[in-house]
C-alpha cells in the first residue's frame, strides 16, 4: 500500500454504538493509541459522541457513523487511500467484518468468524466483560492492553450545574433495563428528606419520564437536566465528576460514573454485572438478583422491565447509597498567620 507523502498512516476503529459502549472500549482505544504513536486514529461512531471520544485521549477524529439499535452501519464515509489498519470493536459478525473489508485496509484486527475466514483472530466468548473482551482481542495480535485503564478526566474549566448532588438517571434505551419511575421517585424523596441535593438526568425524548420522577419526588422542575435533548457531554461529565453519587440502571451514565471515579449504585436486570458492571470496589455498588448460573438470563432489549430488576427494592437502593464512601472532609482551617495560636485576646 502506497501512502501519499506527508500523510500520517491511519488506523480506523469501528464502534458505532452508544456512550457506554465507547467508555467500555477506552482500555482498547488507549492500547491502540500507544501501539500506533505515529498514526491518526479515527473512530467510526455516532456523531453525538464526538466530545466523549475526544475525552478518551485516544481518538484523533470521529467519523459520524450510526445504525438503528445495535446494528452495523451500511457504510462508512471514508475518503482517500485505504486505512493502514482497521479494528472491529463493534461486534463479532460478518456485517462488521465486511464493512471494514470494503475499505481494503492493509490489516484488519477482529474476532474470528466462520463466515469470514479471511479475517484471522481469536475465538469470541460470550461470558467476559467488555473491557476484557476487547483487550483480549488486541493481546492476540501482540498489542499489550490493560482492562483497568478505564478512567477519563473531568472537563477542565467546566463547573457542575449541581455540585455534590445525588444524580438519578431513570432512563434506558430498553424497558427491560428501566427500573420503575415510581421507585426512582421514592429514592429521590428519601434522599432529599435526609438533606441530599437530588437532580434527575434525562436523555433526548425522556423529558416526561424525568419530570414525572422529579414531581413525584417533590423536587423542583429545575432539578431535571436534559430531556428534550441529551445533556451536552461536557456538562454531563462535569455534573457526574462532582456528584455525591449516581443512581442508575445498566446504561451509559453508569459507565461515565466509572470512567470519572464517581461513586455509583447500578441496578442490573437482564444482564449480569460481570459482563457490563463497574469494577468490584467500595466506590461502586452493583445490585443484582440474577444469581451465577448465566450472565444473560433475560432479554436486554425486552419491552417490559426484567423480573430481576424488579426484585431490587427502594430499600435496597437506599442501603447501597449508604454504603458508598463518604466524601473526603475538607482540611481544617489554619489560624491566620498574624494571630499565633493560644495568644491572649
Amino acid at each position: 500500500m502506497t501512502r501519499p507523502a506527508g500523510r500520517r498512516p491511519r488506523l480506523l476503529v469501528l464502534r458505532a454504538l452508544g456512550l457506554g459502549d465507547l467508555l467500555t472500549a477506552v482500555p482498547a482505544l488507549r492500547a491502540l493509541r500507544r501501539s500506533h504513536p505515529g498514526y491518526e486514529l479515527l473512530l467510526a461512531a455516532p456523531g453525538r459522541l464526538a466530545e466523549a471520544s475526544a475525552a478518551t485521549g485516544a481518538v484523533d477524529r470521529l467519523l459520524a457513523t450510526s445504525a438503528p439499535a445495535r446494528a452495523v452501519p451500511n457504510r462508512i464515509d471514508w475518503t482517500g487511500p485505504p486505512p493502514e489498519v482497521a479494528v472491529d470493536l463493534h461486534g463479532n459478525g460478518p456485517p462488521s467484518h465486511r464493512l471494514l473489508s470494503a475499505l481494503r485496509p492493509g490489516r484488519t484486527l477482529a474476532y474470528a468468524h466462520p463466515d469470514t475466514p479471511q479475517v484471522p483472530g481469536p475465538l469470541w466468548r460470550d461470558d467476559e466483560h467488555e473491557w476484557v473482551r476487547w483487550c483480549r482481542l488486541l493481546l492476540w495480535y501482540g498489542i499489550p492492553a490493560d482492562p483497568g485503564d478505564q478512567r477519563i478526566s473531568a472537563p477542565e474549566g467546566r463547573g457542575s450545574p449541581a455540585p455534590g448532588a445525588v444524580v438519578l438517571h431513570p432512563g434506558a434505551d430498553a424497558a427491560a433495563r428501566r427500573w420503575p419511575a415510581e421507585r426512582f421517585a421514592a429514592v429521590g424523596r428519601a434522599l432529599a428528606a435526609t438533606g441530599h441535593r437530588v437532580v434527575v438526568t434525562a436523555g433526548a425524548d425522556e423529558a416526561p419520564l424525568a419530570h414525572g420522577v422529579a414531581r413525584a419526588a417533590g423536587l423542583p422542575r429545575s432539578a431535571v437536566l436534559g430531556g428534550d435533548a441529551d445533556v451536552p457531554f461536557a456538562d454531563l461529565a462535569a455534573l457526574v465528576a462532582r456528584a455525591r453519587a449516581v443512581v442508575v440502571g445498566d446504561t451509559g451514565l453508569a459507565h461515565l460514573a466509572t470512567a470519572l471515579g464517581t461513586p455509583s449504585v447500578v441496578l442490573f436486570g437482564p444482564v449480569a454485572p460481570r459482563l457490563w458492571g463497574p469494577p468490584r470496589c467500595d466506590l461502586h455498588q452493583a445490585l443484582w438478583y440474577g444469581g451465577d448460573a448465566t450472565p444473560r438470563p433475560g432479554d436486554a432489549h425486552g419491552t417490559v422491565p426484567d423480573e430481576r430488576l424488579l426484585a431490587i427494592s427502594v430499600a435496597d437502593v437506599l442501603a447501597a447509597v449508604g454504603r458508598l464512601p463518604r466524601p473526603a472532609a475538607p482540611a481544617p482551617r489554619r489560624p491566620h498567620p498574624t494571630t499565633p495560636t493560644g495568644a491572649a485576646g
